[in-house]
């Protein structure tokens, strides 16, 4: 049985970031249930829809959602190093101030909007004085955006949303284009900007196809974990902590098949409880999300990206359609005048989406209409002890009085984008959306795939990590990603939980 100073479990947004801090003075290993990130789709910064269901995907899926015809609806999460860094659309959001002043208002110290920007600016390195510079994360503008993304933020702001040069400037409120995690036109993930820079470090072991069962404990400590690689049963342990950083999902399910957990759920599976904790699991959030698409007047979209001419470009160039994210522009917006933040978030896309999939018959363009501070939350629990079950995901999309009618307002104000001059005379003719958009959120609506706080952070019967992440009522044993955000930020989350566990690497090695 190997023994480390600290096991880190996940090797995404966060898990990458922990372990090239904590690796500098530590000696780490981080366990990663997926594959390597070397399938080609994951450089190329279109291509990530083609990984979706894929081995490197979880491929989980929802259950049914009553406010949404009952759909069972597909869960994206990355399996792979990188996890989902490696197969998102790469846009770098920080937040907004309101989301931070919250997690501080719910008692949790040193998580307010001034110390959180520090933290995220020690790992950027990006365009512009706004971004700190130098750090392992690089970010990039996109140099070249389809004329169909200028035209949206043209009509954007032709309906009132305010320009601005980078939405990470100030705050949300207003309309621009993407800044990305890329490298010269390449994805630049968790794992290309933390990890894989430190893979040569003695003090660092990481490990792929490494599927995490339990941890162990001595007494009320958390001493390392039982795995399971290449069809053997492993043990390894830690002198100092046990980390999870296995994501929304992933990490309320491991505390709960490891004893830690609401006492009758575990009960009820069999499953001898370690420490009560009503919370685990709970507060399920996600940003739901609904696309309006159009058809086009010309068929240069990127629905007809992937041609060989493209693909040349790309290789040899590294230009053309291939750089886009997808996602090229955004904006955020009010749909109540007397809300502090915005509630809506509007993503725009040169390409034809059918409820967020690449449409093969169609060209044109699409917005998106996330409800980003949705009041709504769900649960994650288990089916039964076995770790290879996969859990029940229970988002509860739409369930909170006011959440529909926000994003009603949200689809009614992204549908008057497009009737704006410069979007409308790009559509092809007699192409639009119904007036009443009720039906198409309710059979239309999907996951953003922002899966957040089923460990929350904070006080209270219903919290299970303290403000510097450890887990309530055990010893050497933290809970480092999404899961711990007290409510989810308006935002992509990728770039928070990165910043989440920069905090936590300050916290464990005495910074803060």
């Amino acid at each position: 049985m190997a023994g480390y100073d600290y096991i880190i479990v996940g090797a995404g947004s966060a898990g990458c970031v922990l372990a090239n801090r904590l690796s500098a003075d530590g000696d780490v290993l981080v366990l990663e249930a997926g594959e390597q990130d070397d399938r080609r789709e994951i450089s190329v910064p279109i291509a990530y829809p083609e990984l979706w269901g894929s081995a490197v995907d979880w491929v989980f899926q929802t259950a049914p959602q009553a406010e949404l015809n009952d759909r069972r609806l597909d869960v994206v999460q990355g399996k792979m190093i990188g996890g989902s860094s490696s197969i998102n659309a790469q846009v770098y959001l920080r937040g907004h101030a309101a989301d931070y002043d919250g997690w501080a208002a719910a008692g949790n110290d040193g998580w307010d909007p001034d110390t959180v920007i520090e933290r995220f600016e020690r790992i950027e390195d990006g365009p512009g004085d706004h971004y700190g510079s130098g750090g392992p994360q690089q970010i990039e503008q996109q140099d070249s955006p389809h004329p169909l993304s200028s035209a949206f933020v043209d009509a954007a702001a032709e309906a009132g949303l305010r320009r601005t040069r980078s939405l990470n400037d100030g705050d949300l409120d207003g309309v621009g284009f993407t800044e990305v995690t890329q490298q010269g036109h390449k994805r630049h993930s968790a794992a290309d900007a933390f990890l894989k820079p430190v893979l040569d470090r003695a003090s660092l072991t990481a490990e792929t196809g490494a599927r995490v069962r339990r941890v162990i404990f001595d007494e009320d400590r958390a001493t390392g974990v039982v795995y399971e690689q290449a069809g053997e049963t492993e043990r390894a342990t830690a002198s100092e902590e046990v980390i999870l950083s296995a994501g929304a999902i992933n990490s309320p399910r491991l505390l709960m098949l490891s004893g830690i957990g609401p006492a009758e759920h575990l009960q009820e599976h069999g499953i001898d409880v370690e420490v009560d904790l009503p919370g685990v699991g709970r507060n399920l959030q996600d940003h739901p999300i609904v696309y309006l698409p159009y058809e086009s007047r010309t068929d240069d979209t990127y629905g007809n990206a992937d041609t060989i001419l493209n693909l040349l470009k790309y290789l040899l160039l590294k230009r053309g359609p291939l750089t886009s994210n997808g996602l090229e522009a955004a904006g955020y917006w009010r749909s109540d005048g007397d809300l502090a933040a915005p509630d809506i978030q509007f993503v725009f896309s040169p390409a034809y989406l059918e409820n967020g999939d690449l449409s093969e018959e169609h060209n044109g363009f699409s917005i998106g209409t996330a409800l980003v501070d949705p009041q709504s939350s769900g649960r994650v629990t288990l089916r039964s002890a076995d770790p290879s079950d996969d859990p029940e995901i229970d988002p509860q999309y739409l369930a909170a009085d006011g959440d529909f009618e926000a994003l009603r307002r949200g689809v009614r104000k992204a549908r008057e984008i497009a009737n704006a001059d410069p979007l409308a005379a790009r559509r092809a003719d007699g192409t639009d959306t119904p007036d009443r958009p009720e039906p198409l959120i309710r059979s239309g609506t999907i996951p953003y795939a922002h899966f957040s706080g089923t460990c929350k952070m904070g006080d209270g019967e219903m919290a299970v990590v303290d403000d510097r992440l450890s887990v309530r009522g055990v010893e050497g044993l933290r809970v480092v990603d999404a899961s711990i955000m007290p409510t989810i930020p308006r935002v992509n989350t990728h770039a928070p939980a990165m910043m989440i566990a920069e905090s936590a690497a300050e916290f464990i090695t005495g910074g803060n």
